[in-house]
């Protein structure tokens, strides 16, 4: 497959899969129970999260939850294109800074570094692929941070066949939904 093939195919299931996507509600607090009873994070690794924008699923319920066990969450902020992410705490209540695309970080706060991500996407399949929105962000950024665990989340109904994938696509160690979760 060529690169423009891979390209257009991965254009192709964004599409499908940003068409289909839908809220769920009551689904956040579903995948919180299910992240915390089959691959909850060791004691004291800092949390890489995101804040869910749009119809992706709620993961304030689980970031909520994590804060409480004395994890340090750290939220994504978005740089210029073509860098990787980087992280800075978090804790409910503190001021948010609007981001590029929608997302939202903490407005201030010294950079951390993740032990444990949690990964958004737009589709994943069996094998651990995921299907992100494009920018490259959370494949450069799983790259740098080497062999940290990376569990992406969303809502079962993303789950499709086959991801379409690169060289440069990382693999995750896990996906959780609220129906359950599932190791490639």
């Amino acid at each position: 497959m060529t690169d423009a093939q891979l390209l257009a195919e991965k254009a192709e299931a964004r599409r499908i899969a940003l068409a289909t996507r839908q809220s769920r509600p009551g689904t956040g607090p579903m995948l919180r129970d299910v992240l915390l009873r089959e691959a909850p994070p060791p004691p004291g690794a800092i949390i890489g999260g995101f804040w869910a924008m749009g119809s992706e699923i709620d993961t304030r319920p689980l970031l909520d939850a994590l804060h409480m066990r004395g994890h340090v969450i750290a939220l994504p902020v978005t740089p210029p294109r073509g860098q990787p992410l980087f992280f800075r705490p978090w804790s409910a209540g503190m001021p948010m800074a609007r981001g590029p695309m929608g997302t939202q970080h903490p407005a201030e706060g010294a950079a951390v570094t993740p032990d444990w991500l949690i990964v958004p996407l737009l589709a994943f399949d069996r094998s651990g692929a995921r299907l992100g929105y494009g920018g490259g962000y959370y494949d450069r950024t799983l790259a740098l941070l080497g062999q940290r665990t990376a569990i992406g989340v969303a809502y079962a109904a993303q789950e499709i066949p086959r991801v379409p994938t690169g060289p440069h696509d990382i693999p995750l160690h896990a996906i959780a939904t609220e129906q359950g979760l599932i190791r490639p």
